[in-house]
This record gives structure tokens, sequence and C-alpha cells, in this order.
């Protein structure tokens, strides 16, 4: 082989190789370039991602404050338009409430006479209990001169549920809300306590006669919610108490925590509230 073909040769295989480098090179270079493109694309997103949750967060936050600042304004409103309105409401409830126990003190003892000439023991110890809260309650009243409305949230907080009674509606807070469903509670507990004491002195089945029945003002303070609405729910309560108390069963309530109380399911066919706001 002559000296110029291998020169040739040479030549030929060196241009090769230095071709077949420079594709290694430029695949190597398209590799790194494309790595740090993939990672900025996805840094991107999980960046939009992240924005995207800190403004709906914001936005969550804003619309709370707002209905912050709208109850606000309905507690200002309600203040300014119907607050006084509210406090001689209350005042005439108290008056009401403090003549109606003086009166029931009186009507108790002619109770008591009545239950001793019967020989109805049982009846006559429930009926002492029942009045003995009656008398505490009473005496919660002549330990106040006056009412300090100023300390009263109540009158701070505007109607946000409604009520029918006896074909009517009625409006009232979470404040009555609850006293109301105290009142149906508190019925429940006397009345159990009263068809126990009936049954006890094999009395005839008649929760309609008991002087808790008639009075119905167990555990009222006199406050946000009128007292025939307090007696009348009270009593829906009772009557369902005697019978349970009377037949010893537990259909309209039970024993738990150391307490009776009317069952819940109960209580919501009793009392049914509608939200307004």
């Amino acid at each position: 082989m002559t000296s110029g073909v291998l020169t040739r040769m040479l030549v030929a295989i060196g241009m090769t190789a230095v071709a077949l480098c420079g594709v290694n090179v430029s695949i190597s270079a398209q590799l790194q370039q494309g790595q740090p493109q993939q990672g900025d694309q996805q840094g991107k997103e999980q960046k939009g991602k992240e924005q995207q949750k800190a403004k709906k967060q914001a936005q969550q936050e804003q619309q709370a404050q707002r209905k912050q600042d709208q109850a606000r304004q309905q507690r200002q409103d309600l203040t300014r338009q119907n607050q006084r309105a509210l406090m001689d409401r209350q005042e005439q409830r108290l008056a009401q409430y403090r003549v109606h126990l003086d009166q029931q003190q009186r009507v108790a003892q002619q109770q008591f006479a009545q239950l001793r000439r019967q020989n109805r023991g049982a009846q006559y110890s429930y009926q002492q209990q029942y009045n003995a809260g009656l008398r505490q309650q009473q005496l919660r009243f002549e330990g106040q001169n006056r009412y300090d409305f100023t300390r009263e949230l109540y009158l701070y907080q505007a109607p946000d549920y409604r009520y029918v009674r006896g074909g009517r509606y009625y409006e009232t807070n979470q404040y009555g809300v609850d006293l109301l469903r105290r009142s149906v509670n508190s019925g429940y507990q006397q009345g159990r306590l009263a068809g126990l004491a009936d049954q006890q002195d094999r009395w005839p089945f008649n929760y309609r006669t008991s002087y808790a029945y008639l009075d119905a003002n167990y555990g009222y303070s006199g406050l946000y919610v009128d007292q025939y609405d307090y007696n009348a729910y009270f009593r829906e309560g009772f009557r369902r108490g005697y019978e349970d108390g009377y037949y010893g069963r537990d259909q309209y309530g039970a024993f738990t925590d150391g307490r009776t109380s009317i069952l819940a399911t109960v209580l919501g066919t009793i009392l049914v509230f509608e939200a307004i706001r």
C-alpha cells in the first residue's frame, strides 16, 4: 500500500472520529439542556398550585370577615332599632313572673292540704320538692332589686329562628331556642317523678291534675321567651315523662350520665325550629 493511500485512509478515519465525537457532544448537550427545562416546568406548576391555594385561602378569609362584619352590623342595627323594646318586654316578663311566683306559693299550700287528706304520701313528697325549686327561683328574684340589662347579650342578638305554636309563627334567637328546649326537658323530668309518685300511691293515671303540670314554671327564669310559651312546652315534656314514670318504661326518655332526659328524637318532634337568616 502506498504512502499516499495510507495517508488518505488515516485522514478519513480521523474525520469520522471527529464527526462521531461531535454527535456525542451534541446529544449530551441536548440532554443536559432538556433536564433543566423539565425541572423549570415542574417548578412553575408547583408555584402555580401554591398561588392558587393561597388565593383560595385569602378568598375564604375575606368571606369570613365579611360575614363577621355583617353580623356586627346586624347587632348594631338591632341595638339601635329594637333594644329599648326588648328591654321593656323583658322587664314586663320579669314583673309578671314575680307576681305568678307569689300566687303559686298560696296555691301550693292548698294542694298540700288536699294531698294529705287523700293519703298520697309519695305525691306529697314530690310536690314538696317541686315547690322548693319554685321557692329558690323566687328567692333569686327577691335578691336583685333590678335586673342588669347591660350584661344581657340576648338583647344584642337578632332573631334567627322561628317556630310554630297554635298555628302562629314566633321568632327567637339562640337564647330562646336553648330555653325552650330546656323547658321540654325539665317538663319530662318532673313529669316522670310525678308519674312515679302516683304509681307508688296507687293513684289513677291523671297528669292533668298534677300541681307541677298546672304550674309548668319549673326552671323558668322569666327571660328570653314568654311564660306562656315556656309553660306550653314544659307540659308537652311533662305529659310524656308522666307516662314513662307511671308505667315504668323509657318510651320517651332515657337515664344517661346520672340524669333523666327526653330523647333527642322526641324533642325534635315537639320543637321544630326554622332558620330565618
